[in-house]
């Protein structure tokens, strides 16, 4: 059965209600047109949940923006959704990369290099990689009937290669159900050289308002959190609450550790309790996935006046760079041919009921963690 609109259907009671099921889901393709964005060919997402999503095929495969029942669920910065090709990874001493960081509600960082600009083997690599700036080829959208489930469904695949160096292919599917909330990402990562690559994967999850706001908060089955350096330390009274926007504000970082549930899952969420969902008070956003997969995350919190996100950051690394995991023996290596799956649900907490029996959720995994 799918439940739309208060009130649960099968496919044969639905379909005899709408003339098309466009009508209540689908997936529109088509290209921005002007400036930066100009050739970036976009695919926007809507369910009948009030969850509506925008996926870039231009730009990795990844989510630029994400609204339910007409609130953002994420933060945007000022740079547009720009075409790859203005794209300078080098550039302003490796930090070009903020050149076309639009926020959006997930920016993939990887696939060989995720973290701060850094030199390594006497190579310079800029922030957090180039894949969510690769353009995807084979792109393919449809949607289908399950039984009485639609599904919408979108993937594509992004190849990171170099003469002389790695040859990775990103393959990703994106799903989302008729009347769900909730959308899912479906990564395999495969080595095509034949040499072992170094791998390094990180989900920027980016928050904003409204879910976060001066009493918003995280809420995770975080078992301990660990700051990154002296401004981190000097805020960890507050790692998981949050403040009006601040001007000047230094972005603080912290390690998680995460405890599973019974599914062997882990979950963290930003949630503000007083912004109206449309389905009563509280609002928020949540991840969930494997730490067998991702034994990583990392709460980025920026409450700087415009620059005003958290980031949940599910990762297979820490973002200290290339050189640190290597050194501390972390660093991911993918042989000749094999492939790594990831798995990453991002869903919506809409009013008080829902946030509690998350809230609950989280404890519990806790509990059982200690």
């Amino acid at each position: 059965m799918t439940r739309l609109y208060g009130k649960e259907y099968t496919k044969s009671e639905l379909l005899a209600h709408i003339g098309d099921i466009s009508q209540v889901a689908r997936v529109k393709p088509y290209r921005l047109i002007e400036g930066y964005e100009d050739g970036v060919l976009a695919l926007d997402v809507t369910n009948g949940s009030g969850l509506d999503f925008t996926v870039l095929a231009s730009r990795g495969m990844d989510i630029s923006s994400a609204h339910f029942n007409g609130r953002s669920m994420m933060w945007r910065s000022a740079t547009t959704d720009s075409h790859p090709s203005h794209f300078d990874h080098e550039g302003e001493g490796g930090r070009g990369w903020l050149r076309a960081f639009y926020g959006g509600l997930v920016v993939t960082c990887g696939l060989t290099w995720a973290g701060g600009n850094d030199i390594d083997d006497g190579i310079p690599h800029g922030i957090h990689g180039r894949i969510s700036n690769t353009p995807a080829t084979n792109v393919q959208w449809d949607g289908a009937w399950n039984g009485d489930e639609y599904e919408l469904r979108i993937s594509g695949k992004m190849r990171e290669a170099t003469v002389f160096g790695e040859n990775l292919q990103l393959t990703r599917t994106i799903t989302t159900k008729l009347g769900s909330p909730v959308l899912t990402i479906h990564d395999e990562v495969e080595n095509l050289g034949a040499k072992p690559c170094e791998h390094m994967m990180l989900y920027h999850i980016n928050i904003g308002f409204p879910a976060v706001n001066d009493t918003a908060e995280l809420i995770s089955s975080s078992l301990s959190a660990t700051p990154r350096d002296a401004d981190a330390e000097e805020k960890f009274d507050r790692y998981t609450k949050m403040q009006a926007p601040e001007s000047g504000y230094r972005e603080t970082v912290y390690f998680h550790e995460l405890a599973k549930d019974a599914d062997g899952k882990v979950t963290a969420a930003v949630v503000d309790h007083q912004t109206d969902s449309g389905n009563g008070k509280g609002f928020g956003v949540y991840c969930k996935y494997s730490p067998d997969q991702l034994p990583r995350f990392i709460e980025w919190k920026m409450m700087d006046s415009g620059t005003y996100v958290v980031g949940m950051e599910p990762a297979n690394c820490l973002v200290m760079g290339r050189p640190n995991e290597r050194r501390s023996g972390t660093l991911q290596v993918l042989q000749p041919g094999e492939t790594r799956c990831y798995d990453v649900e991002i869903g919506v907490l809409a009013g008080a009921e829902a946030i509690a029996n998350y809230t609950a959720q989280c404890q519990a995994s806790i509990d059982n963690g200690r």
